[in-house]
This record gives structure tokens, C-alpha cells and sequence, in this order.
């Protein structure tokens, strides 16, 4: 399994606080059947500030401590990028990075709205060959309350994330039918772990992708399971979802006649 949204290294954000926490969630990582993280601390959020340079060294320091422990996982570079006005200015400055040195960037939305300037923001992104993938859109207040919000974002060229903790209620029961809501939808592309600690804020990627199986139905999961690796190998991801295993006959017939 790959993992594209987490808070593995170590000091750098409110993910591991050290090394021990983070060789520990890497240990976990493996334990579940993963085999790729993306790292991808906070940037710009007006708390934490780590540029492409800071996140770069310290993936290859944790890949080299991983290899000393004889842990058969590999971390690759990444941002979980805030929006802010300085963004554009920010990747003409090399200050950003992408996930995995691929053409997907992980934006971060304010939790309680969608700031002026979102899908303008994402034109840009996409004349510049950078493709964003939103982060936990299912957190954000306004997506939450008026979901056809993320359906615009979506619609301008954006891909959506949902965090397994979400999916599992980890976040609380509204959350959680939101984020099943947004999956039902077709508004989600990938499903990460956004994992911060082994205790408090684990991975639960396998559970998620079962649960997801279970639900939606196995085409959903294996979708979610090729997008991640899509993302991980410069691939054009999977934009429209399979019809999801519960949905009416004629759902799926309005749906068809709907595309012809």
C-alpha cells in the first residue's frame, strides 16, 4: 500500500515529535502492509513553516535511519500546503514541493471556508502543469455544509482525499457520514492515513480500504488503491469513481443516460 498524506518526520510539525515517534510510525506503517509514505508536513499554515530544502533533508535522513534499522519502507518528499496568498510566488521561489516529485501538489483548505481566489488559484495550478489534490476536504465547514463547493473544485481540475481516520468516525459521526457522503458523490480520489502518532492519530489504511470494500464495493477500493499508486508513479489518476455497490438500479441507469 502506498500512503501519500502523513506526519512522519520527526520535529518538523504537530506529527512526530522525534525520531523515536517517527521510526515507530514507520514501523507501524510496515506492520499494515505499506510500503511507500509520502511525507508531507505542514507548509504555510501559519504555524509551521517547512520549505522543499528543510523537507528534503530530513526525508533523506529518515530514509537513511530506516535503512539502519533494517525497516523495509521508503519516504518520499512532500508538503501539506496551506493556501495563502504568497503560493505561486512561493513555487517560483523553489520553496514548494509536489508529492514524490510528481505533478500533484497536496493543498490544505482554512477548516472553515474556501477562500476567495480557490478556483482561480487552481487554473493557475493547472497552466502551470500541477495538478492539486485537496486534503480532508470532509473537515472543512463550508464543503461540509454545501458539498456541490468541493464539486466546483473538482469540476476546475482539483482531486479529493479523504483521511481513513474520517471514514472510521475517528473524528466524530458527522465527519465521518460527510466523508461517505463526499465518496458516494464522486467527489474522492484517494484515501490517506494524515497519520500524526501510532496511538493517538495512527494509519488504519488496510481497515479503511476493508470498510471501503465493504461499503462501496471492491471496485471503490481497488480505484482508491491504483490512484495512490497513480500519484506515487507520475500517472494520470482515475477521475470518475465506480458507481458505488448500494446505488439503485436506477440510479445507475440516470447516470448513464446522463453522460450519453
Amino acid at each position: 500500500m502506498i500512503d501519500i498524506h502523513s506526519h512522519i518526520l520527526p520535529g518538523l510539525d504537530d506529527g512526530a515529535q522525534d525520531w523515536r515517534d517517527a521510526l515507530n510510525l514507520a514501523r507501524a506503517a510496515v506492520a499494515e502492509g505499506i510500503t511507500t509514505i509520502v511525507a508531507t508536513p505542514h507548509h504555510a499554515n501559519g504555524v509551521y513553516t517547512n520549505d522543499a530544502s528543510a523537507v528534503g533533508a530530513a526525508v533523506n535522513e529518515m530514509n537513511d535511519r530506516l535503512a539502519a534499522e533494517g525497516i523495509a519502507l521508503t519516504v518520499r518528499p512532500g508538503q501539506e500546503i496551506r493556501i495563502h496568498d504568497d503560493l505561486l510566488e512561493a513555487w517560483s521561489r523553489g520553496e514548494l514541493l509536489t508529492l514524490a516529485g510528481s505533478r500533484y501538489v497536496l493543498i490544505e483548505l482554512p477548516s472553515s471556508r474556501i477562500p476567495r481566489g480557490t478556483l482561480d488559484l487552481l487554473h493557475e495550478l493547472k497552466l502551470m502543469n500541477l495538478s492539486p489534490i485537496i486534503a480532508h476536504p470532509e473537515r472543512n465547514a463550508e464543503i461540509a455544509s454545501h458539498p456541490e463547493r468541493l464539486a466546483e473544485l473538482v469540476a476546475a481540475g482539483a482531486c479529493g482525499q479523504v483521511t481513513t481516520h474520517s471514514l472510521l468516525g475517528g473524528f466524530g459521526r458527522r465527519i465521518e457520514q460527510i466523508a461517505w457522503g463526499l465518496c458516494r458523490r464522486g467527489l474522492i480520489h484517494l484515501v490517506s492515513s494524515d497519520a500524526h502518532h501510532v496511538e493517538k492519530r495512527g494509519f488504519l489504511l488496510r481497515e479503511s480500504y476493508s470498510k471501503v470494500s465493504s461499503v462501496l464495493g471492491d471496485n471503490f477500493e481497488l480505484f482508491f488503491r491504483q490512484n495512490a499508486e497513480i500519484v506515487l508513479y507520475n500517472g494520470d489518476i482515475h477521475v470518475h469513481p465506480p458507481i458505488a455497490r448500494n446505488e439503485s438500479i436506477w440510479r445507475k441507469i440516470a447516470k448513464i443516460l446522463r453522460k450519453s
